[in-house]
């Protein structure tokens, strides 16, 4: 029986990630902060240690097969790039060194699909496509493309894959992380939406995702794992239709959004921490769009309907009453 190590395992993907793993037989270690925290069920053939990523992790990584490493700092709100780098480059060398050391063989980032170029819904982005603005300019993104330039120049003894995923959404997203998008719409009468849109992805697709990657990926490559380009408009329709809604839907200026990132600049200028700026407004007002061309020819996956993973999340929100308003 293989031996894998995750991080980032009480995640949105870290979570669906370890359900797979344990699904196909695989014996998983995951590293956690607090086992509380955890979201799935007690498997004979899970470890769940409490740590950090720059604790000493030796004794798990002997006679591990693959480290899969998904934990990351995600927030959109930190004013300086060293609190990115921190986390998501300096302990993601410091992992990926440990795990050289004591022979582990390959290696999974996850990093993001915005390290990628996006294009349009008739060209869509790939994985050969140059980082594009804004995401050059978004911190979160930037320390990620940091990190996989790094892997990839210093993959002498480990097989290294990166996996960009796309916008999830699905089950077990318990803070909600991205699942909040469906509650901008859900339970509204009054939606306010912006006119660009992204490339969605099942949750649970984007982790059968990473691990056919370990299992069949090629090193040094990096995959997409992406499915429907939609406007922020059509997702929102589909959830108004799977929660029988029709809320009055209006189209935010882009004008708005600039003046909104401006004064996030000001506000991150004066220390106060903020979602807002320019750059993720900016995000806002383009089309993010991917291809998953690469994944499905070379990994495999079959990708499921988006309203599958909106119904799933919706589902799970309501049996958790997470982020649910009375």
């Amino acid at each position: 029986m293989k031996k894998v190590f995750v991080t980032g395992a009480t995640g949105l993907l870290g979570a669906n990630v370890i359900l797979k793993l344990l699904k196909d037989g695989y014996s998983v270690i995951a590293l956690v902060r607090q086992k509380s925290k955890y979201l799935g069920e007690e498997n004979k053939n899970l470890m769940l240690v409490e740590g950090e990523l720059m604790s000493d992790l030796s004794s798990y990584l002997t006679e591990v097969d693959c480290v899969i490493h998904i934990a990351a700092e995600t927030n959109q709100n930190l004013i300086h790039y060293e609190e990115y780098r921190k986390i998501n480059y300096s302990m993601t060398m410091h992992l990926f060194y440990e795990s050289e050391t004591y022979g582990v063989k390959r290696f999974l980032f996850v990093s993001s699909a915005n390290t990628l170029g996006y294009g349009t819904k008739n060209a869509p982005g790939n994985e050969q496509e140059a980082q594009k603005y804004p995401f050059t300019h978004s911190l979160y993104a930037q320390s990620k493309l940091e990190t996989e330039n790094d892997l990839l120049e210093n993959n002498n003894k480990m097989e290294i894959i990166i996996l960009n995923p796309t916008f999830m959404i699905g089950a077990y997203d318990a803070k909600p992380s991205s699942g909040k998008l469906i509650f901008w719409v859900w339970k509204k009468k009054l939606v306010f939406y912006p006119k660009g849109g992204k490339n969605f992805v099942h949750a649970e697709d984007a982790a059968r995702g990473v691990v056919k990657a370990m299992e069949k990926g090629k090193d040094g490559e990096k995959y997409l794992l992406a499915n429907e380009n939609l406007s922020y408009k059509q997702f929102f329709e589909k959830v108004n239709k799977i929660t029988n809604q029709n809320p009055f839907m209006i189209p935010i200026p882009n004008i708005l959004l600039n003046i909104l990132g401006w004064k996030g600049d000001v506000l991150r200028k004066l220390k106060i921490k903020t979602n807002l700026n320019t750059p993720n407004m900016k995000a806002f007002q383009i089309y993010n769009y991917y291809s998953n061309q690469k994944s499905v020819e070379e990994l495999d996956i079959q990708y499921q309907p988006i309203d599958t993973a909106i119904e799933e999340a919706i589902q799970y929100f309501k049996t958790k009453k997470r982020g649910i308003s009375k």
